[in-house]
């Protein structure tokens, strides 16, 4: 019975009388199996179960692979598999890989199994730089097996960094350019959004149809010389023939035999001969030093030429059989596909019609809930028109009434222009009198400064008169002819002067006295005028709304004579 868990497999013997058995743990690309075998199982025996397991049909491109001595060897399928030279250790290692590769994968991979081994299996081999990729190519690769594992890109899902944990490229082109990982991830996405639709086993298929033409897809390479000189070549071994390569170009063949152009390959020990089909060129041969090596070289010779010729030939039933059931099971998935697409189509287009309807939704109540405000905003604007109505009607009724009261006001100012207008006439009629008056009064002042001139002046010759006198007084008083001097004289000398003396004063306080009250008239005068002046272009100004400054009438004449005749009277 089967033991399955954890991709681990076990058959294990009833318990009657159960066989001697071994274990073997089996790795495929994508999981590990582990068997309990019969010590008389064959290679073939192992294989078959192995195949059954994983469900492949087409089971003559796959063998069991191990390692013994740092040399690689396929499990031979007609010997029992203890009798090979198989590692002892417990359980035995074998990888199940592909030996052969196909000419044409699209045409030759049936099976949906066969072509995902495949697809891992070189996949794994480019990571690994075992065929040679070109940055371009390991791009595109690369974005088909994005495709393959996480299905259509959707930008929401598939966010920036997705890729990070996965080995999508080789080393060398990593190397090969100064990008960083998000630069490559961008660029690998901007191919993976273009392969939107496409199935998981189409992609893969994309992938090996790529990959085919890559010059050292399904090449075994040998170290090999040429006529014992120690001419170091290699040896590849394909689908297409066998090619003669330099040691240090695995792409380029420096010579090739087709399988169609050769007639048969011997082999003696470490000798090798490739007889041509056209018995005119050379034959040619080389040598390998290792035996083991050699069975192996000549084990991928037999099998490849074998495929060669099978698939120039008829199919058999079996793979006629696997053909159909391949292509019906395609047409099925295609038409499970084109379902699911149909419905996934219309599942977004209801999503698409239902956002649509929820935004219209949002937009109508966003429009109603506008309207509601605007239609708020209309009544209190209504409100507000009518309230400024009402107040810009009581304006216009207070003013009407400052108008009319502005109007009563004006004919009063002009009224009161007309008084001020008089007033003015007197008053400037008054100045004109007090000018005069203050003219006369400065020609009297003239005049008595004169009087007084000669006032002085007459007091001058008289003291000077009274001190000759006196002089000569002293003078006759001493000589001895003394005269005698009347003494009525000399009072009546004395009083003279000091009537004139007091009648001087006189005049001049009375002088005074007119000049302060001439000055205290003119300046009660200016004072009146210039109130009245004020009050007048004030009123005026307020009736017409606004100030204006009071015209001024100059007076230069009549200021400059009153003022001379005011510092006149001062000096006096």
């Amino acid at each position: 019975f089967f033991l399955i868990g954890n991709n681990t497999m076990s058959i294990l013997g009833l318990k009657k009388k159960q066989p001697k058995t071994f274990k073997v743990k089996v790795i495929t690309m994508d999981a590990e199996m582990e068997f309990s075998c019969e010590v008389k199982w064959k290679g073939k025996d192992l294989f078959d179960l192995v195949c059954r397991t994983v469900g492949l049909r087409e089971t003559w491109f796959f063998g069991l692979r191990y390692t013994v001595k740092d040399t690689h060897a396929w499990l031979k399928l007609e010997k029992k598999v203890l009798d090979q030279e198989v590692p002892k250790d417990s359980p035995i290692t074998f990888h199940f890989q592909a030996k052969f590769f196909p000419e044409k994968v699209e045409e030759e991979l049936v099976q949906e199994i066969t072509q995902h081994l495949f697809f891992l299996q070189v996949k794994k081999q480019i990571l690994d730089e075992e065929i040679f990729c070109s940055p371009e190519a390991s791009v595109l690769l690369a974005s088909y097996a994005v495709q393959a594992k996480y299905g259509d890109y959707d930008p929401n899902f598939h966010k920036l960094g997705f890729l990070a944990q996965d080995e999508l490229l080789p080393k060398s082109v990593l190397m090969q350019y100064q990008m960083t990982t998000v630069m490559w991830e961008e660029k690998i996405t901007a191919w993976y959004a273009e392969h939107r639709g496409i199935a998981r086993d189409e992609a893969e298929m994309e992938y090996l149809k790529i990959a085919q033409d890559l010059e050292m897809y399904g090449v075994s390479y040998f170290a090999i010389t040429q006529n014992k000189r120690d001419t170091d070549l290699l040896l590849g071994v394909d689908a297409q023939g066998l090619h003669i390569y330099s040691p240090n170009s695995k792409l380029n063949p420096k010579k090739s035999f087709p399988w169609s152009g050769i007639r048969n390959i011997s082999y003696s020990e470490k000798e090798f001969t490739i007889k041509p089909l056209e018995k005119k060129n050379d034959v040619f041969k080389f040598y390998s030093s290792q035996l083991r090596v050699n069975k192996l070289i000549l084990q991928l010779c037999i099998g490849n030429h074998d495929l060669f010729m099978r698939r120039r030939k008829v199919d058999t039933i079996e793979v006629q059989q696997m053909k159909a059931q391949a292509k019906e099971e395609k047409a099925r998935k295609k038409m499970e596909r084109q379902i699911l697409a149909r419905e996934k189509q219309m599942r977004e287009d209801a999503e698409r019609a239902k956002e649509e309807m929820e935004r219209r939704l949002f937009q109508l109540q966003d429009e109603a809930r506008l309207a509601n405000e605007a239609l708020l905003r209309s009544e209190e604007t209504a409100d507000l028109l009518a309230e400024k109505a009402q107040i810009a009607e009581e304006e216009a009724k207070l003013l009407a009434h400052k108008a009319a009261d502005a109007e009563q006001e004006r004919q009063r100012l002009e009224v009161t222009a007309m008084k001020t207008k008089e007033e003015k006439r007197l008053m400037e009629q008054k100045m004109r009198e007090a000018e005069q008056l203050a003219v006369k009064l400065v020609e009297q002042s003239e005049r008595r400064l004169k009087e007084a001139d000669h006032l002085k002046q007459d007091l001058t010759e008289a003291k000077d008169a009274e001190r000759r006198a006196k002089q000569k007084l002293l003078e006759i008083t001493k000589t001895t002819y003394p005269l005698h001097f009347k003494d009525s004289d000399m009072k009546r000398l004395s009083m003279e002067i000091e009537r004139e003396r007091l009648e001087y004063m006189e005049k001049s306080k009375h002088l005074q006295d007119q000049l302060k009250e001439l000055k205290s008239e003119i300046e009660s005068l200016k004072l009146e005028e210039q109130q009245q002046q004020a009050g007048v272009y004030g009123l005026h100004g307020e009736a017409r709304g606004y100030v204006q400054e009071p015209v001024y009438i100059p007076h230069s004449n009549r200021n400059s004579a009153y003022m001379s005749q005011m510092a006149f009277f001062e000096e006096v």
